[in-house]
């Protein structure tokens, strides 16, 4: 008889157990969607408000990310000076931000016209940058110019005109702000870099090559002025889109996926969130990038040759694919 009661309640306490387990796992789950939900809502408090009174300049504001990035800032309180090529649409961009938003807690954006491919034209343009506010609090260099064609077919014209855009403009605003952050001690810079700074793949050897460099003097720069308070960040994002989603890509080959535009590349909005984040933690360097870029970065480091034949047998079928 003992052992015939002793089941029933053996069974009743497994049963119990279970359902307990059941309900707690989604409650579990639940609470730290919860609590990371809550946590990225505080950082991004947090953020908006680091920036607050801040003066931020934003290089080619009229891109989808300058766009974005000056959405955030001015909705954070921040003291915008805007720089673009087109003076029109420059003044839109700011008649966009003053319409969505409350002017009692936000001031109307600054604009100048820069452009980085001119380099007669850049000791004039920071001069007004510098005007606009006497002091400088954040630089966000974030233009850039693309090019893909086999090296050989690329002129000379226009690898001066790429090291120009990408690597002798963001030089010479940073030169030129240099010693008014450092008289102040204190200051942000935060280049918007490729991912192809870290990593070049075939056909893109001129914009590698100007990314390599532009990488390089922030690298070096950052250690040059840390003793004067002054911070430099790096991101490096594989590509920026309107959207992180697309259609999948139709070459096979290694290599052409470490620069696939879709559904790899980044929405502008989440690089505008990791630049406020970086900004805010002063990080010195981010990846935006799936696993596989960020592989190829250190199997390019640690397994150079591997990292060379991936490369290569992905070109030799790129070439064959276009022959058939």
């Amino acid at each position: 008889m003992d052992s015939n009661v002793t089941e029933p309640e053996s069974f009743w306490e497994m049963d119990s157990t279970w359902t307990t387990t059941v309900l707690l796992v989604p409650c579990v789950v639940l609470l730290t969607a919860g609590f990371f939900h809550l946590y990225g809502v505080i950082m991004g408090l947090l953020s908006k408000k680091s920036v607050r009174n801040k003066v931020v300049v934003i290089t080619d504001a009229l891109s989808g990310l300058g766009k974005e990035c000056a959405g955030v800032f001015h909705k954070g309180g921040a003291r915008l000076i805007l720089c673009g090529k087109n003076w029109e649409k420059l003044e839109e961009l700011a008649d966009d931000l003053a319409n969505s938003s409350d002017p009692t807690v936000t001031f109307p954006p600054k604009l100048v016209l820069l452009d980085f491919g001119d380099t007669d034209s850049m000791p004039e343009a920071i001069a007004e940058i510098l005007d606009c506010y006497g002091c400088l609090d954040i630089i966000i260099f974030n233009s850039s110019m693309k090019v893909k064609a086999p090296a050989q077919t690329v002129s000379l014209e226009v690898d001066k005109l790429l090291m120009d855009n990408n690597y002798f403009g963001p030089v010479t605003l940073a030169k030129g702000v240099l010693a008014s952050m450092i008289s102040r001690r204190s200051g942000h810079l935060l280049l918007v870099n490729s991912i192809q700074g870290r990593l070049a793949v075939p056909f893109r050897s001129t914009y590698a090559a100007s990314k390599h460099a532009v990488q390089a003097f922030f690298d070096c720069l950052r250690a040059e002025v840390e003793e004067y308070g002054i911070s430099v960040s790096t991101i490096s994002h594989n590509f920026i889109s309107c959207s992180a989603s697309g259609a999948p890509a139709t070459s096979k080959s290694l290599w052409s996926l470490l620069y696939t535009k879709k559904p790899l590349g980044v929405s502008p909005d989440e690089a505008a969130a990791e630049i406020v984040k970086t900004l805010n933690n002063k990080r010195k360097e981010v990846v935006i990038a799936p696993s596989l870029p960020k592989m190829a970065i250190y199997a390019r480091s640690f397994f150079p040759n591997v990292f060379f034949a991936v490369i290569g047998a992905g070109v030799k079928n790129a070439s064959i694919a276009a022959e058939m």
